[in-house]
């Protein structure tokens, strides 16, 4: 008789591939399932009793932002392994974007300590655009040496629709070298229509995970594209989306978080929260945990991960309850995982960091009128409504207007220190007294802050630099909370444990200067830098319309 690594007996199997539950046993060696049936030749060295339990195929997130969590990948494997989630597929494009390959290097070495299997997507837009003051610069022959890596999987989201549109041969390279190593391409299509959604498609563009209504999810299914729901922190989008999924189109859709602070994680969990809110949105069981794992695996050809079969990868989690998603135990790689395996420590980082010369005089707009572009901020999503207001002027220059709630925002260069930032205003932030600052600032991660004052912003952009990144939060009068982000001003260096504290401490000192709000302020601010997103955005260069795909002014042309 052949003895094994490990058989697990009286568990309830759930078949993702063909949405049936066994009621059978799993024999597992080498990492791999060997087997499943009763009563085979084999004995053990070691038996778990699955009793009363369903065995499910451990969880994919299929695209993510590990750098948003802000903490480092094995911190985040301690969070999300003992949820279920045993495989993350990641895109580093915010450290690669602050510090170019050393920081895709980084996450991948950081991951290497943790149990959770990181497969990296290569950023494919670094910078997001070609007229904003990243921290680097990647082509397609600067990522080429990175598919020698084991652990790198294909081209992240593609967010520059007008390089593929016009063939850029830098990009085109980039999407072929992938293909070359047969990798999966992953778009981005926010604000793209059907027409544009088939171009990314023809160029082999397969994925995209910017859906935000039935609509849009009709038209990537329409063009034949494998779909990510998305349920971040604030890119609340499931439930808005998932009447989309039916019996006949299941198999193309996959669950992912992309942006996601360790905060809201640890409160309400990863890829397990996606899951509980497609049943209790009307989807099957089964149909959702196909979507948690064998559907992320077949959109990104992860050929032996996603289901509980011979001869794929042993990664399973017990579950009690399949609606409550309570898991009691996981297993990745054919291995038990306990607490041995969490006994690490972030790798130091040193890349990276703030350096910019802002002064409280340059944080005055001047208007020649009181009529101007606002941005709104949309709670819990990322897109900005293009708001027309008239706004109080005086001596030339925008004064905080507290009754319209609209406010001065500023996005400051911190890579080179070039002196260049860019001035707007902004309405939905409900502060009151105060400012904040974050070096968090999608994509190109300079400094961006909103106040009810000059001297305000002015400190809470000190702070953020005295600390070398970070998130800041201050009164008219003093500072009330810093959380330090010293990882390429993105990630704590810290365990996830205070990451998360800290993160608690200034949400907790944003309520002291604001109304109350239903969003998370610090990562709304830090999307409303992404040009790539509609409609109106704020970069180092000016005020953003992303419908008419440029810069323009912030008074209203008469």
């Amino acid at each position: 008789m052949q003895t094994i690594d490990l058989i697990i007996q009286n568990g309830q199997i759930l078949d993702v591939i063909n949405k049936k539950i066994l009621k059978t046993n799993v024999y597992i060696d080498k990492g791999k399932v060997i087997a499943l049936g009763n009563q085979l030749p084999y004995s053990a060295k070691q038996i778990i009793d699955a009793h009363q339990q369903y065995l499910a195929p451990g969880f994919i997130d299929a695209h993510v932002h590990i750098e948003s969590s802000m903490v480092t990948p094995s911190e985040l494997g301690k969070v999300i392994i003992p949820m279920g989630v045993t495989t993350i597929v990641v895109d580093p494009h915010e450290i690669a974007n602050v510090c170019g390959v050393a920081g895709i290097k980084y996450m991948m070495n950081d991951a290497k300590q943790s149990p959770l299997e990181v497969l990296v997507k290569l950023p494919s837009s670094v910078p997001a655009t070609d007229f904003e003051h990243n921290g680097a610069t990647l082509t397609a022959q600067d990522l080429h040496p990175l598919y020698d890596e084991p652990t790198t999987v294909g081209l992240a989201e593609v967010m520059d629709y007008p390089a593929v549109h016009n063939h850029n041969a830098d990009m085109m390279d980039k999407i072929n070298d992938a293909i070359a190593h047969h990798g999966i391409v992953d778009g981005h299509g926010a604000g793209l229509n059907a027409s544009q959604l088939k171009e990314y498609l023809y160029n082999g563009i397969t994925t995209d995970h910017e859906s935000t209504s039935l609509a849009q999810m009709q038209d990537r299914l329409a063009v034949g594209m494998n779909v990510f729901l998305r349920e971040g922190t604030v890119e609340r989008d499931l439930q808005n989306t998932i009447a989309a999924v039916n019996d006949s189109n299941s198999s193309r859709f996959s669950f992912c978080t992309d942006d996601k602070l360790i905060s809201t994680i640890v409160k309400e969990g990863s890829i397990n929260f996606n899951i509980q809110l497609a049943i209790q949105n009307g989807i099957d069981a089964l149909t959702a945990y196909q979507m948690a794992s064998y559907n992320a695996a077949q959109a990104h050809h992860l050929n032996q991960l996603g289901a509980i079969k011979e001869g794929y990868q042993a990664d399973i989690v017990f579950i009690r309850d399949l609606d409550k998603v309570n898991v009691t135990q996981v297993i990745k790689h054919g291995k038990v995982i306990d607490d041995i395996d969490f006994a690490t420590k972030p790798l130091p980082f040193a890349a990276g960091g703030v350096h910019q010369n802002i002064h409280p005089q340059d944080l005055r707009l001047p208007l020649e009128h009181d009529f101007c572009h606002v941005m709104g901020v949309i709670p819990n999503h990322i897109e900005t409504i293009h708001l027309k207001k008239h706004v109080p002027v005086k001596d030339g220059y925008f004064v905080t207007d507290l009754k319209q709630d609209i406010l001065l925002m500023v996005d400051v260069e911190r890579h080179h220190n070039l002196g260049t930032y860019g001035l707007s205003l902004v309405h939905g932030f409900k502060i009151k007294h105060g400012a904040v600052a974050t070096t968090i600032a999608h994509d190109s991660h300079n400094i961006v802050a909103v106040g009810t004052s000059a001297d305000a912003i002015y400190r809470a952009i000190d702070e953020v630099t005295k600390s070398h990144g970070g998130i800041a939060v201050v009164d008219e009068e003093k500072t009330l909370a810093t959380m330090p982000l010293p990882i390429a001003g993105l990630m704590s260096n810290q365990p996830w444990s205070i990451a998360s504290h800290q993160l608690e401490a200034i949400s907790e000192a944003y309520q002291q200067i604001s109304e109350p709000i239903d969003f998370d302020p610090f990562i709304t601010l830090s999307f409303l830098t992404l040009p790539v997103i509609p409609t109106l955005k704020l970069t180092d260069q000016g005020l953003y319309d992303f419908d008419q795909q440029k810069f323009i002014k912030v008074n209203i042309d008469k």
